[in-house]
């Protein structure tokens, strides 16, 4: 039986998009899988590198976009550990800190004290900071929690949706991961590894500054 010309193109044009949302979902999926390998609990080394000893690329580089060179605004919905909903679309106009961690990942545990200082010290300049956690359940995300007084939310991230937010717009190669998003949402920076405070507080002025 012949199928009709525009039978045909609707059923290819289907096929496509199921297609396109299976590889979307296997590459989000391969990202996490990636991310989570390369933070592997338990790794030293002697001296001063030894919190990233065995981490993918995670040595605290970072990396900066001109308000010009940057992509798309970033979308993400997602479920707080305590149930909460946060779209990132509801923080347009604040400078946003995303924070991809898990609780037994050593660098993600060294930088949580620092993080919570700074979001201590910039929540009344229209800062923002978010966790993504890709791997753990509430218990054990809200023990982390707990251990080290975190004082914003983090997002329960099943199917690695927060990573594939960002897929295109900036690469994600370590555990922990830092990005700051300026007020449009936009990625302006983005540390691998864990955050130098001083690095991180001074891409966060920087950003704060733009349009001032």
């Amino acid at each position: 039986m012949r199928v009709p010309a525009r039978v045909g193109a609707a059923r290819s044009a289907r096929s496509a998009v199921v297609r396109s949302a299976v590889v979307r979902s296997a590459v989000a999926l391969g990202l996490a899988a990636a991310l989570l390998g390369g933070c592997a609990p338990g790794g030293t080394t002697e001296g001063a590198g030894a919190v990233d000893a065995g981490y993918e690329a995670g040595d605290g580089s970072f990396t900066t976009w001109d308000a010009g060179e940057r992509g798309d605004p970033v979308e993400h919905t997602g479920t707080s550990y305590d149930g909460t909903e946060i779209d990132l679309a509801d923080w347009r106009g604040d400078v946003v800190v995303l924070n991809f961690w898990y609780a037994a990942c050593p660098p993600c545990r060294a930088e949580a004290p620092d993080l919570a200082a700074v979001h201590d010290d910039y929540s009344d300049q229209g800062v923002q900071l978010l966790g993504i956690n890709p791997r753990d359940d509430a218990g054990t995300a809200q023990a982390f929690e707990r251990t080290f007084s975190v004082p914003y939310p983090s997002l329960h991230d099943e199917g690695a949706r927060g990573v594939a937010a960002l897929e295109g717009l900036v690469p994600l190669q370590a555990m922990p991961s830092t990005v700051v998003l300026d007020k449009e949402g936009r990625v302006a920076a983005r540390i691998l590894g864990q955050a130098d405070p001083t690095i991180l507080r001074g891409l966060i002025d920087d950003v704060l500054a733009e349009g001032a």
